[in-house]
């Protein structure tokens, strides 16, 4: 007979403050006063009514001097300027590609924003045109960075530097865009062996280190060889360590990934979906990054 796993509620700790003081955020439900004072400006996630600067949105405020806005804690992508993104192609279309970047719209990636194989640097043909599914085709995965952002909100991508392209072996995990806090780099080598890519959309790929950068295929060549269990078993637990991290709403950063990685290293893969496990190296995650603020 298979083994059957009993779990138990048990009485929860108490948790000292999260976060250091005075940095905690103010949190606002949709129809919150957020101020009476008439000086400061409307930003996104708010409107004025009789005078009051009103929450449309439930989020935490943000002030740049004096432009108030709310940004909401669960949301689609909304685009800027500059944003590395993950996302999967969707449709092929004339001399464009269609992906799904978690955004309200699809994004667009122009045959001419992007790398042709070998880094070649020359005028698009019609050849390039119909060997356009050679390049990407449905499905694929990849990485670019935002080019533009129309006015209807729609992304225009490209992938114009080495280091974006379509995406080989690794994990896709799919969070709240919120939750990933803006770096200035999103592409990390981790010292437990795997790599990961932060997209501002949400979008986050783990994959295996690679041993050695190929410059020259443009960004297209994938390695299908065999991925080590050792690898595996890292990238698992990095997947795991991302979902526990979000379940808590914890912001993802190289340096809160990589600690709770090692906070989770005593437990199985497996077990660190638990509830119990999830709360606990967490909260180990939270002192270890207290400690390094000071």
């Amino acid at each position: 007979m298979a083994a059957i796993t009993m779990r138990l509620p048990v009485a929860r700790k108490a948790v000292g403050p999260s976060a250091p003081r005075g940095s905690e955020k103010h949190l606002v439900a949709p129809g919150d006063t957020i101020t009476t004072d008439t000086g400061y400006m409307r930003g996104h996630g708010t409107y004025v009514d009789e005078e009051k600067l009103i929450a449309s949105v439930a989020g935490a405020v943000e002030r740049v001097n004096k432009l108030v806005c709310v940004k909401a804690l669960k949301t689609r992508y909304n685009g800027e300027v500059g944003d590395i993104v993950v996302g999967r192609i969707t449709e092929v279309q004339q001399k464009r590609w269609k992906v799904e970047t978690n955004s309200r719209l699809d994004s667009v990636l122009l045959l001419s924003s992007m790398n042709l194989p070998g880094g070649e640097l020359r005028r698009r043909s019609a050849e390039d045109e119909l060997a356009m599914r050679d390049y990407l085709q449905e499905g694929d995965l990849i990485s670019a960075e935002v080019q533009s952002v129309f006015s209807d909100g729609a992304v225009s991508l490209h992938t114009r530097s080495l280091k974006y392209g379509k995406l080989g072996q690794g994990v896709l995990v799919q969070v709240s865009p919120s939750l990933v806090k803006r770096q200035k780099t999103h592409f990390h080598d981790l010292p437990c062996g795997a790599s990961v890519i932060l997209g501002n959309n949400g979008f986050i790929w783990i994959y295996p280190t690679p041993e050695q950068k190929d410059e020259e295929a443009g960004g297209f060549t994938t390695s299908l060889e065999p991925v080590p269990l050792s690898d595996r078993e890292v990238i698992s637990r990095l997947r795991n360590c991302i979902v526990a991290l979000v379940t808590q709403t914890f912001m993802l950063f190289d340096t809160s990934i990589l600690y709770c990685y090692e906070a989770s290293l005593p437990h199985q893969i497996k077990d660190i979906l638990k509830p119990e496990v999830m709360e606990e190296i967490v909260l180990e995650t939270r002192r270890r990054l207290l400690d390094l603020e000071g």
